[in-house]
């Protein structure tokens, strides 16, 4: 099977503390927003110490268009993409040749060509690659895109398929929105860039981190709970308070059905790669599967650390358990994504 050679993350030069974002909120807010005082604890309760953020506070100060925002997207994420991806192929021991496909995933800005077309070109990789940017899944597509890096290696053992996630969600920022959710939205969403090396069988396994299957729903009639209200301003954050209560329903169901077509339990399951969508959400993971243990430890960690930053962060908490060590058995990455949706990936892990 496929295996995972290598996995990379960027530590953003803009690290700002959750009480600096806090007040950040308030004024940009208070004059428009009557019930800031009243939701402005919301900072509080996400249990987030610090955020990645790629351009200091003082940016988001200043009003700006959709225009020089995804300009700003278009740049910062070819910039913090081809570190990723650098520090991706050393850690994986190959020559950048060597790369076969290449997968870019975001939800956070606009670009054709598509961004990885704007990286081989950087980085001048092979003109030959095959692309697939990936545009929409939100929170999933850090599982999804894995899922997909990992067909493309099944269907060709000499494959060396690159995933890369670029989420750059405070670029996102409405001023003039202020709604509930954008409000939310500002105490959560972060922003993250990731690289990962997956390859086909008929290379050296250097890890022992091995792909197992894969799983994907869309719920019908949920296509409100999570996503973009495209505007002339740009993109408008929606997402609904019942998001922890559709995890709680469902979410247990859908992983016992996804796990018995493997012959598994939930039991069998050692490491949880889980997209932390916020306190909230894993609240509901810990009450819906009942797992002994703080079994979302890392995941709760890269939240505390770096906030929500969409697909990206389950490719943080990934990282984290590769360098930390995890386990010997499954491991289960798990993300819920606009449409709403669900994205499985089963590892199997030994040390």
């Amino acid at each position: 099977m496929p295996f995972i050679a290598s996995v990379s993350k960027i530590d953003l030069p803009y690290k700002t503390a959750q009480q600096e974002a806090k007040e950040q909120a308030r004024l940009m807010f208070a004059e428009n927003f009557p019930q800031v005082d009243r939701l402005i604890h919301a900072f509080d309760n996400t249990e987030i110490i610090t955020r990645n953020f790629c351009e200091p506070m003082s940016y988001y100060k200043v009003p700006n268009t959709f225009e020089e925002r995804n300009d700003e997207y278009l740049k910062m994420a070819l910039t913090w993409s081809v570190k990723a991806i650098e520090d991706c192929i050393a850690q994986a021991n190959i020559d950048k040749k060597d790369i076969t496909d290449i997968l870019f995933v975001s939800t956070t800005g606009l670009a054709t060509p598509s961004m990885d077309a704007l990286i081989i070109n950087q980085m001048r990789l092979n003109p030959h690659i095959n692309r697939m940017p990936i545009f929409g899944l939100g929170c999933g597509g850090g599982v999804s895109g894995m899922a997909k890096a990992n067909a493309l290696a099944k269907a060709n053992p000499d494959a060396v398929v690159l995933l890369v996630a670029v989420e750059l969600c405070s670029l996102t920022l409405l001023r003039s929105d202020y709604s509930k959710s954008n409000f939310i939205g500002s105490s959560l969403f972060s922003d993250g860039i990731a690289a990962c090396i997956v390859m086909g069988d008929h290379h050296t396994n250097n890890t022992e981190v091995k792909y197992h299957a894969s799983s994907s729903k869309l719920y019908y009639d949920s296509l409100e709970v999570m996503g973009w209200d495209f505007k002339d301003t740009g993109f408008k954050v929606l997402f609904s308070k019942d998001i922890p209560t559709f995890i709680n329903e469902h979410v247990r169901e859908d992983i016992d059905k996804f796990l018995a077509t493997q012959g598994l339990g939930l039991n069998d399951i050692k490491n949880f790669i889980f997209h932390p969508g916020g306190k909230k959400v894993l609240d509901a993971y810990t009450d819906a599967l009942g797992v002994e243990g703080d079994f979302l430890q890392k995941t709760r960690e890269v939240m505390n650390n770096y906030g929500n930053m969409s697909s990206v962060t389950v490719l943080y908490v990934l990282e984290k358990f590769m360098n930390e060590g995890f386990e010997d058995g499954y491991g289960l990455m798990l993300a819920m994504g606009p449409g709403f949706s669900s994205e499985m990936v089963l590892l199997d892990m030994k040390n």
